[in-house]
């Protein structure tokens, strides 16, 4: 259970005010945000009578909406000469980008320093007119995952002169890096978050590395799982251009366990259920409430209905609230082959969410499988869990726009992340109980989905994303907070740094570039593009 970010963020969310016309409509858009949400604008006003300005930028983001400003003015490209020819003769570059002055120093510096490295790409600027804005290409670790969606790698992959099979002819940066995964493991293809290559608009524009046409993204992926044994998987090219990988299920549906916790709170716990049994096209599942000590007759009238009438089952949790052991005591009595674990503020609307979050979690090297949940007001609210921002960990592109495509497609396409939140979370049951569950001694309310996810990533599965498994989140509709919930809640947050600390530094799948301070994917850092060698990125081992 991941609470918001423990830090206030400090941007306010508004757009740039660069022209009148501009200031103008964002003052007034601003403005009317603020009419239509008087509580939202009375707790702005008392931060703001308080000093505390970062808490009321964030309460105004919230209200305004996040989005990306992110474009550069195109004299930055002036900053980034290109390389001279016969820079880089030492290694073989694919794709259609101009590795800048340097470049080719620092590919080879990391290759020497990275014996079993073989291929690597970095960061980006693209034009895509003209006179046009420049956008920073900003990509994670490498991904298999994201990369069957997209060519995310950017303009220019760097490959070692034998790091590719002799026979090997490849059209684009993910074709060569596919087949370098393939060959040597994901491992072996990293990512240096510098600016190392250029793509520029007009005439000026480079040839593709190579010689070769790029070929369709989607027979690369073909290709890809053809060669990786996985014939039976779907892949098609959506309205997008992003393409979809359907993994196969069973041919018989195994029973999935629909967990949930609860204390009394009937208003909520009614419409979730409901929405579970109504709004759910998975064939076989079976339905565990945990329940913390309720005492309303309405709501123990309810449950004593829900097990009569056979449409689930009550698991008693006596005793302090327990978030983490309350799930364990269910998951202990699940019949289930795959656990979800949905908080009970949480309600489905499109029936085929866990359909798409099955297909994932049943895949072996797949651990937590979580779903995207949109706030009250439509937002998002959860597009997976970032490590190191605002404070700790906070939920990616929290208060987007519901429809928002994310940053690199972050909320449209399954992607690796390094957690989810429990309050939509599906595993199966024998990877779950390997690791020993949700540690309830040490994080019994907060963060113990985080903990289990970087669990089950230690164990050597992957933690997916999977945006196109949609639902609604009330967050918190349900919490109180007193002096001992924010005793506990700091003695949770000490030990996760002691556990993880680590990999709080610097998440993965999450590019340094972007302002650590801010709503994730939403600002780049201050003075972006630094100067300086940044350390290599690889996925986790």
């Amino acid at each position: 259970m991941t609470p918001p970010s423990g830090r206030a963020s400090g941007h306010d969310g508004v757009p740039y005010l660069g022209s009148s016309r501009r200031s103008w409509r964002g003052l007034v858009g601003m403005l009317r945000h603020i009419l239509a949400h008087p509580r939202a604008a009375a707790a702005i006003m008392r931060a703001g009578l308080m000093g505390k300005r970062l808490r009321a930028r964030q309460a105004l983001a919230a209200l305004t909406g996040i989005d990306h400003r992110l474009g550069l003015p195109p004299v930055i490209l002036d900053r980034f000469p290109s390389a001279s020819p016969g820079e880089a003769d030492a290694v073989r570059l694919i794709g259609d980008g101009i590795l800048v002055h340097g470049a080719a120093e620092r590919i080879a510096a990391v290759f020497a320093a990275e014996p079993d490295l073989q291929a690597l790409y970095g960061d980006a600027l693209v034009q895509e007119r003209p006179g046009g804005a420049v956008l920073p290409f900003l990509p994670p670790a490498f991904d298999a995952d994201r990369l069957a969606a997209f060519d995310y790698l950017g303009p220019v992959l760097a490959c070692r002169r034998g790091a590719l099979d002799p026979a090997a002819e490849p059209g684009s940066p993910a074709d060569a890096a596919f087949r370098i995964a393939e060959r040597f493991g994901p491992g072996a293809v990293g990512h240096v978050p510098e600016i190392l290559s250029v793509r520029r608009a007009g005439p000026s524009a480079a040839p593709p590395a190579g010689g070769r046409a790029r070929p369709p993204h989607d027979a690369v992926v073909r290709g890809h799982l053809d060669r990786t044994g996985r014939s039976t998987a779907l892949v098609a090219v959506g309205p997008d251009r992003l393409v979809q990988v359907e993994h196969p299920l069973p041919e018989i549906r195994p029973l999935a366990s629909l967990i949930v916790p609860t204390r009394d709170r009937l208003d909520l716990l009614r419409p979730c259920l409901e929405s579970l049994r109504h709004c759910t096209d998975w064939p076989s599942t079976e339905i565990l409430v945990c329940d913390n000590d309720s005492r309303e007759p309405e709501t123990l009238a309810y449950l004593r209905a829900l097990e009569g009438e056979g449409r689930g089952h009550v698991v008693p949790c006596p005793g302090p609230f327990n978030f983490a052991a309350m799930n364990n005591a269910a998951a202990a009595r699940a019949r289930g082959r795959l656990l979800v674990f949905i908080n009970n503020d949480v309600e489905a609307f499109q029936p085929d969410w866990l359909s798409r979050m099955a297909r994932e979690a049943l895949r072996p090297d797949v651990g937590a499988v979580g779903a995207k949940l949109l706030d009250g007001e439509g937002r998002i609210q959860h597009g997976g869990i970032v490590l190191g921002t605002g404070g700790l960990v906070t939920h990616g592109h929290r208060h987007f726009p519901g429809d928002a495509p994310g940053y690199l497609a972050a909320l449209r396409v399954t992607h690796t992340v390094s957690a989810v939140t429990a309050a939509c979370l599906a595993v199966e049951a024998d990877k779950f109980r390997a690791v020993g569950g949700f540690d309830d001694a040490v994080f019994a309310v907060d963060f113990n989905d985080v903990d289990l996810c970087l669990r089950l990533n230690a164990a050597g599965y992957r933690t997916l994303l999977v945006p196109g498994a949609v639902l609604h989140h009330r967050e918190a509709a349900s919490r109180r907070w007193t002096p001992e919930a924010r005793a506990r809640h700091a003695r949770e947050i000490a030990a996760l740094k002691k556990r993880w600390g680590p990999l709080l530094v610097q998440d993965p799948h999450y590019h340094p570039g972007f302002d650590p301070d801010l709503s994730t994917h939403a600002r780049l850092r201050p003075g972006f593009p630094e100067a300086g060698p940044a350390p290599l990125r690889r996925p986790p081992a």
